[in-house]
């Protein structure tokens, strides 16, 4: 199954820019304990955050793709396009080792390994977070200008695995995308696609990631536009070709600037106890327990989640409908923000439901969802469309799940059990 965490991450973005301005206001004593203190509660407000804007958010967070976790960790460009900002603070240990490339050189091995045409306006990013650096520029092959990038860092544990992982189709619609493991044990990733995955805009984006063998990763990513967001497309597609990607990426003309990169410590629990771990941290039991909730005459033709979330893509014979649910505890606190009106049901939980269009700007698309919050915190929310994903046609007049249907799932009394 492919990664299912998201294409574009705002919240994750938002977290790590405010991170870094709180940072740039005071010198703790002890940097790496903040930071991952940090880290820690902003994790429990972006699953709040999450919790709180089904859709958007869900689909943000569970189907990371290209855009938010692979772009948003290596080529810091994020939604603003910020070049010389990275997402999210982290430790300032001091470095160690031979001194770093100079940003010339990097320049001088990103100009070297294009074909032939002209790097204009190029770019180094020596940014204050330790393993990580980049270069960047708008490539002029004759065919029209395209920004091209090289992002290096070190991995980081298991997370690196989703970098060089294909994005869930059913949230990302893309046109094509490898995965192949190399001779010398690293893998690699080549990606073909777009800047938005609803595909609001037809910028392309295609990306080559490369995780070495001894735990780096090479991220190249290229447009069909001078800049990623908000430059009119200047060609068909960008200028490399998938091969052409692989080439740039696995070049060893890399590994000197890479075996430069300081490590990075390892972190520590914060302040006040372990970190957080999650009983589901891929969402099989959620997707377990929304399948054993399905009325009868539903065939499930696609799944997937991560942590607190889970999709099914359903068939009735009548057409394709895509079903996701978001199980979110300790949300009693944004009951009065997220359940003004909401009915009371005996046993005390809030109940609310809505039918709207979709929230991706697809023509005809229907979203009906059961949105409840139990007594003790719990946020279960459950909706479908009429579709089977969002960003495609719709496939039927209606979604296959009724609100009476979508209720008694959102309101059953297996998500307290769920394990």
């Amino acid at each position: 199954m492919p990664s299912e965490q998201p294409f574009e991450a705002p919240f994750e973005d938002g977290l790590g820019e405010a991170l870094r301005r709180t940072g740039e206001t005071f010198a703790p004593t002890d940097r790496a304990a903040l930071v991952d203190a940090g880290l820690t509660r902003g994790r429990r407000r972006v699953a709040r955050r999450r919790a709180a804007t089904v859709t958007g958010s869900v689909l943000a967070l569970a189907a990371v793709g290209i855009g938010g976790a692979y772009g948003g960790g290596l080529l810091g460009g994020g939604q603003g396009g910020g070049h010389g900002e990275t997402s999210v603070a982290a430790p300032d240990p001091t470095p160690t080792g031979p001194a770093p490339t100079a940003d010339a050189d990097l320049i001088a091995i990103l100009t070297r390994l294009l074909p032939g045409g002209e790097l204009k306006n190029p770019s180094t990013n020596t940014s204050d977070t330790p393993g990580y650096r980049s270069v960047r520029g708008v490539f002029d092959d004759g065919k029209g200008d395209a920004e091209i990038s090289v992002g290096l860092t070190r991995a980081d544990g298991t997370d690196a695995n989703q970098q060089v992982t294909c994005p869930d189709k059913v949230f990302n619609a893309y046109d094509d995308c490898a995965e192949t493991e190399l001779a010398d044990g690293s893998r690699l990733m080549v990606f073909q696609g777009y800047e938005y995955p609803d595909r609001r805009e037809d910028t392309k984006n295609w990306r080559a990631v490369l995780l070495t063998s001894d735990g780096f990763l090479v991220d190249a990513s290229e447009y069909n536009a001078p800049a990623e967001k908000g430059a009119e497309i200047s060609r068909a597609d960008p200028p490399l070709n998938p091969a052409q990607l692989k080439t740039l990426v696995t070049s060893d003309e890399w590994r000197a600037p890479l075996n430069e990169l300081p490590t990075r410590p390892s972190p520590r629990p914060p302040a006040g106890g372990a970190p957080e771990t999650s009983a589901d941290p891929d969402g099989v039991n959620t997707r377990k327990t929304l399948v054993s909730l399905l009325p009868a005459g539903l065939k499930v033709t696609d799944e997937g989640g991560q942590e607190g979330f889970g999709y099914l893509v359903v068939d009735d014979g009548k057409g394709l409908s895509y079903v996701q649910v978001n199980v979110q505890p300790g949300m009693s606190d944004d009951a009065g923000a997220l359940f003004p009106g909401a009915t009371t049901l005996p046993d005390g939980t809030l109940l609310k439901t809505t039918k709207k269009a979709g929230e991706k700007g697809v023509g005809g698309i229907k979203m009906w969802t059961a949105d409840t919050l139990r007594p003790d915190g719990l946020r279960v929310v459950i909706s479908a469309f009429n579709a089977a994903d969002q960003v495609s046609p719709a496939t039927r007049g209606n979604p296959a799940l009724t609100m009476k249907q979508l209720t008694a799932i959102a309101t059953s009394q297996k998500w307290l059990t769920r394990t």
